[in-house]
């Protein structure tokens, strides 16, 4: 089964899938090189000096992890420092004070990605707050959450900027199995309180028939095959033989490294580990049938890497090098291991765990009502205010409609809303068949025509001439 065919796939694979920052650091260390029989092996060979791609770590400041690692690998008194220091020195921050002595470039270059991280991070907090409509927040209070770096100098990457770095993708990788065991603990709760919740639906014939048909799916799904041991021999063997097409009769551990250190890094990181178990996983899980959850088969799959590493990870750096690997070959474990339990062979929650969840999505279910309610108020409310306004608008043009009526009626123009005329009234009719024309007219008079003068007591006066 290819990992392509899998369609639920859960999150906890991609961010599982992820190197500590200390491993980058450490990736430059040099490996013990192995001898591999090429007629018996057939694998391809590999670019010399490829650049290998490092995993997604999945932390939420991964791309700013990535850019300081790549512009420290620039300076070469700083890669010097690299190559000879231990994964200890890395976790507790010696490393970072090496920071003052790379050059001035380096320096700037690590100022400017600080800047744009704060910026980044004061825009996600930003549009968090937006969200909810909240104001007066002090966003330099919240940037404190963030503890990848420094916002005491939001401005300048020094070398506590790099030692708050290392040590939070050190705690956040280290602590990630703890929390993905907790989430998938509430999937399966969250599964069985969906599956009762549903059964309560039901009369009691068609209850019945869904618990026995449920028995029968958990019975189907554990008759399987027996698992062997996640990183055993009996384990190994099998994919030497079933993936790799190679003999079982020449089973060679360092053969067996090298042709699964896929990018040819000298290490088996976790992604590498996890391609190991699909194997001994197509024994229990298959997506075509009902009884088998996807979901289950990853976390399966994320317990069998986890159990590896904790075994044969002796400076639990998240790698396992060609050392380790061979040390752990050499345990009694390695050739006669305990038997595997798989997940349907163990109880995952409790009774008393799943009443406890299930009061707690009952309180969320309430609070959830409360807010539904309060938003309908507010939209009864609004909708109201809405009415309301509108009412008014109607009684408004309704006034203004009968107040033009009331002036068309007594003779005067229609007015605009600021009280303007619309049109400018006729000019008055001349008396009799005397026409006017205003003072210092340029208009000629009529021949014959005698001008008409006011005088100061009012009185019109016609001079004759001889």
């Amino acid at each position: 089964m290819n990992h392509s065919e899998i369609k639920i796939r859960w999150k906890a694979v991609f961010l599982q899938q992820c190197l500590l920052l200390l491993t980058y650091l450490a990736i430059a260390l040099e490996a013990v090189p192995i001898d591999i029989d090429k007629t018996k092996v057939k694998a391809e060979e590999q670019v010399e000096n490829a650049k290998i791609d490092n995993p997604d770590t999945g932390l939420y400041y991964d791309v700013y992890l990535r850019q300081v690692i790549d512009v420290l690998e620039t300076d070469k008194h700083f890669r010097e420092k690299l190559q000879t220091a231990d994964i200890e020195a890395i976790k507790s921050g010696k490393l970072s004070k090496e920071l003052d002595l790379v050059s001035h470039h380096v320096r700037t270059r690590l100022d400017e990605l600080k800047r744009q991280e704060v910026a980044r991070l004061r825009m996600l907090i930003k549009a968090k707050i937006d969200s909810f409509q909240d104001s007066g927040i002090d966003h330099q209070f919240l940037l404190k959450q963030f503890e990848h770096l420094n916002h005491d100098n939001p401005h300048t990457f020094e070398a506590k900027d790099l030692d708050m770095l290392i040590k939070a993708a050190t705690s956040d990788l280290e602590n990630y199995d703890k929390t993905r065991h907790e989430e998938f603990k509430k999937y399966e709760m969250m599964k069985e309180h969906e599956r009762r919740e549903y059964l309560k639906t039901l009369d009691e014939e068609k209850r019945r028939q869904e618990e026995a048909k449920y028995e029968e799916l958990k019975k189907k799904h554990s008759n399987h095959p027996k698992v062997n041991h996640p990183g055993s021999k009996d384990q190994l063997k099998e994919v030497w033989e079933e993936a790799d097409g190679l003999d079982p009769n020449d089973f060679d551990p360092k053969t067996f490294f090298k042709l699964h250190d896929v990018n040819n890094d000298h290490f088996l990181d976790e992604q590498e580990l996890e391609a190991l178990f699909t194997k001994e996983l197509e024994k229990v899980y298959d997506p075509k049938n009902e009884e088998d959850d996807m979901v289950e088969m990853e976390e399966e799959r994320l317990r069998m890497r986890e159990h590896v590493m904790n075994e044969v990870d002796i400076n639990k750096d998240r790698l396992v090098t060609l050392e380790e690997f061979l040390r752990a070959t050499e345990k009694k474990e390695f050739l006669e291991p305990e038997s595997w339990e798989t997940l349907d062979q163990q109880q995952v929650f409790t009774e008393d765990d799943l009443k406890e969840f299930e009061s707690h999505i009952s309180q969320q279910e309430d609070e959830l009502n409360k807010q539904a309610l309060e938003l309908q108020k507010r939209k009864e409310e609004l909708q109201r205010q809405h009415d309301h306004l509108q009412a008014q608008r109607q009684e408004l043009q309704q006034a203004v409609q009968q107040m033009e009526q009331k002036k068309l009626q007594q003779g005067h123009p229609p007015s605009g809303p600021g009280g303007e005329l619309k049109f400018q009234p006729p000019a008055s009719q001349p008396v009799g068949n005397v026409q006017n024309h205003p003072a210092g007219g340029s208009q000629p008079l009529p021949p014959g025509s005698i001008p008409v003068q006011e005088t100061a007591a009012g009185s019109d006066h016609v001079q004759s001439h001889p």
